[in-house]
């Protein structure tokens, strides 16, 4: 079995539509592949509809947390997505994100970057706006190479020269959430350094022992000594191992099913997790 557990749709900050995802997944020879757009649930039910043979969804959502001063995401795998208190929460975090980008491209244009508003909403589409659609718009006004390269101290990155703070969770409030809603929480590449600062290995002990059940190792921002030092540490804490591709369409380079996570392990997300359970495909919609 092949199976990527982070994808993202266009209901977040992908480029894929949540039914072009399920398709593409499919097409990309995967079996199984997880939706996990940024503090949200609305790609599901188009999702759902579009699952073809074959393949199998399993929802989730990317949550935005920050530990310490320091950003982070929690994957949560398999939650009730109707449970209420999860659901007020990401509904903050989500509707923070339109004022937090309305200061961000205020920041730009203090430093004479010509983006604007409507620019960036055009690119968001009805996805909940995100600094990567004010990447892109970065990119298209010629400002940096790629949207990786936006996310840099002199632009996007955490405390760079254009970067707002929005609501974010503690993540071990999320991992209460989550696990009140009876799903399965994974933090998302803990060691991408790339993207600025991130918490120190002490913390994920700290948040294996409130009940963590994984981290992402197998991820493009890390390199294989990174996944090797991961890889042992989850060992040490009793860390379930994941790998996915954090797929995002064309707004980054990474290939659906570029890592992937192991059938066991896959096994026992799916045991732990009682809030929602895997769709396997009916044959989908057409043309959605």
């Amino acid at each position: 079995m092949r199976i990527d557990l982070h994808a993202h749709s266009t209901a977040s900050d992908g480029t894929d539509t949540p039914a072009e995802l399920v398709r593409n997944a499919a097409a990309a020879g995967l079996d199984v592949v997880a939706l996990t757009d940024h503090d949200t649930v609305g790609g599901y039910a188009e999702a759902l509809a579009a699952v073809p043979h074959g393949l199998t969804l399993v929802t989730g959502m990317e949550l935005s947390c920050r530990l310490d001063g320091i950003g982070m995401h929690m994957l949560a795998y398999l939650f009730d997505p109707e449970e209420p208190e999860l659901a007020r929460e990401r509904e903050l975090v989500r509707d923070d994100r339109t004022p937090r980008a309305h200061a961000m491209i205020g920041k730009l244009r203090e430093l004479g970057v010509d983006v604007t508003w409507e620019q960036v909403s055009k690119i968001a589409g009805e996805g909940s706006v995100g600094r990567p659609h004010i990447a892109t718009a970065l990119v298209e006004l010629g400002v940096v190479p790629t949207v990786s390269d936006a996310f840099t101290p002199d632009w996007l990155a955490d405390g760079g020269r254009a970067y707002a703070e929005k609501h974010e969770l503690d993540p071990f409030e999320a991992i209460r959430l989550v696990k009140a809603a009876s799903g399965v929480t994974v933090f998302a590449h803990p060691a991408a350094v790339k993207r600025g600062r991130c918490v120190p290995e002490s913390a994920i002990a700290e948040l294996a022992s409130a009940g963590l059940d994984g981290i992402e190792v197998d991820h493009m921002d890390h390199d294989t000594d990174t996944r090797a030092r991961l890889r042992a540490l989850a060992g040490e804490l009793g860390l379930l191992v994941t790998g996915s591709s954090d797929y995002h369409g064309s707004r980054k380079t990474c290939r659906l099913g570029e890592y992937t996570t192991d059938p066991e392990i896959y096994g026992e997300i799916t045991r732990r997790a009682t809030g929602a359970f895997p769709v396997p495909g009916a044959g989908g919609a057409t043309g959605a």
